[in-house]
This record gives C-alpha cells, structure tokens and sequence, in this order.
C-alpha cells in the first residue's frame, strides 16, 4: 500500500461550516443556535445558522448602508456587477450542481441543467439593467411648455423570502431582479434547502458586488420575517417563499410603515421571467421642467 493510500484512509473529512452573508462579511448567527439540515432522503447534509432578531436587524442596517452607492451606480455598472456574478458561478458548477442535487432531490444531469439556469438568469437580468428606463420612464405629452419626464427609482431596502422548493434557480430569480433596478436586500433562504444560498454568499464576496447590497439569512422563514416585515427601515418584501397564512401575517406587519408588497404567487421559475419583477421594486419619479421663454416661432427650443 502506498504512502498515499495510507493516508487517504487515515484522513478526516473536512465538514464545511456554512455562515450567514452580512454586509460583505460572513458572521455566525448572533444566538449561537445552528440546526440541522438534511436531504431528501433525511441524510444529515450540515448545520446552517439559525438566524436571530439581531440577525434581521444587523443585516438592515448593513443594507441601507450599502443603498446609497448601489442605488447611486450607473445601470451599465450594476449590469458589469450582475455578470461578474454569474462569470464566478460557471467557475464553481460543479459545487453548486453537488448541492442541488442533494438539497431538491435531483439527478446530477437536472441538478446541473438547473444551475445552468441560474446563472443564465443572471445573465439576463444583467443585461436588463440599462434598458428597463427605457421601458417604463419617459417623456410624457401635456398642455403647456413643459418637459415632463418620468423615470423609475429603486425603492429602497428589500425582505425577500426565497422561494422554498426552488432553492438556487427560484433564489436567484427574485435576488437577481432587486439588485438589478437599484435596490439592496435581504433574504431569508429556503428554511428546508439554506445550503445554495448560503454558498452563494460566497460568489457574491469574490464578485464585485459591494458589501450589504445582497445579505442572506437562514434558519426559521416566520421567526425572520416577521420583525423585517415590521421593520421601519425595509421599504418593501417579496412573499415569494410564505404559505397563505404566514403572508397575510406579514402583510398586516407590512402596512405600519406602508411598505411595498409582493404577494407570493405561482411561478415557473424555470421559464424566461418578464419584467415583473424588475417593476415591482421601482418607484416613478416625474419632473416638470420650463421649455423656455416662448417666442415668435412658439418655442426657444
């Protein structure tokens, strides 16, 4: 037997210890508390952090933080951000492909075309950051000499609920869209299937993206969501991930501070999204402007 072989069989496995994604940096969950999650068969898989109160909160503050810049950044430069997500994604497939296999019970070979869809989500909705204006602002006929222009604006910080049975592909379909148009957020991954999640937090660390715009949490869907729904400094949240009865519980906390509300609906997260959900986070702003000093020919312009 060789040396090699000898110590194959004398090697520990090395576990790996998934963390939450807050503000750029990788902190455990301030309780303490991890609980287990398993795979569709109950195999033991690992302990993901089982995120606090002060968790939620943490990651708010991170997320206003980072706005500012994020939301200041020229479409074209989030559009670079977005492709640089998804240029680290195809360089680690393989680990993304492992762990949706064992998180939604896939084959290797749907597990991989599944991870192919994410990251060509990425891709689209990277493309889409300079054109969406386009689609939804612009100039606006009225009776007088006026410019009257609109054109849309991030919301502000969003609370996402990750899709529950869609753990990367579903994920990545209503992260990528809030980034897209401006905005930072905070996701609460899929309480059964965290792992991908969590693991995206560390392509998100080695892109470009800036520390705060994206932040990610897992542990009990409803003990997160519901002081981030009640939160006076989330803007808006995405029900994507909640049953009935936990949506209309969030909805209520929701309407203190009139936050922006994005009921969970039924979606094939595998077809080719629409802009939905890059209007669904954005605000119009109008701004009237004097054409100038009318002359004989009717305008100075």
């Amino acid at each position: 037997m060789s040396a090699v072989e000898k110590s194959e069989q004398r090697r520990l496995s090395v576990f790996k210890t998934y963390k939450l994604y807050v503000g750029g940096k990788f902190p455990r969950s301030e309780s303490g508390r991890v609980y287990e999650v398993t795979d569709s068969k109950g195999t033991w898989l690992a302990n993901a952090p089982q995120s606090s109160r002060k968790d939620a909160r943490d990651a708010v503050v991170a997320a206003r933080k980072a706005f500012g810049g994020w939301s200041g950044a020229t479409a074209y430069n989030r559009g670079q951000v977005l492709y640089r997500v998804a240029e680290m994604l195809e360089g680690r497939r393989e680990q993304f492909a492992r762990e949706v296999a064992e998180a939604e019970g896939l084959s290797k070979a749907k597990a991989a075309a599944v991870v192919d869809a994410a990251i060509d989500r990425w891709v689209w909705y990277a493309g889409w950051t300079d054109k969406i204006a386009q689609v939804v602002g612009g100039a606006n006929p009225v009776a007088g000499p006026y410019f009257n222009l609109s054109s849309p604006e991030p919301t502000g910080v969003v609370t996402v609920l990750a899709p529950q049975e869609s753990s990367f592909l579903g994920l990545v379909s209503v992260i990528a869209p809030v980034i897209a148009t401006g905005n930072t957020v905070i996701v609460i991954a899929s309480e059964k299937s965290p792992l991908p999640a969590l693991s995206l937090g560390e392509v998100l660390a080695t892109s470009d993206v800036p520390g705060g715009v994206v932040n990610i949490l897992s542990g009990r869907t409803a003990e997160i969501a519901a002081p981030l729904a009640a939160h006076q400094d989330v803007n808006a949240i995405d029900l994507a991930g909640a049953d009935e009865e936990l949506a209309k519980d969030l909805e209520i906390a929701a309407a203190d501070n009139l936050k922006r509300v994005l009921r969970p609906q039924a979606v094939d997260y595998a077809r080719t999204p629409g802009t939905e959900r890059l209007t669904a986070f954005l605000e119009t702003k109008t701004v009237w402007h004097p054409t100038g000093a009318l002359g004989v020919s009717g305008s100075s312009y």
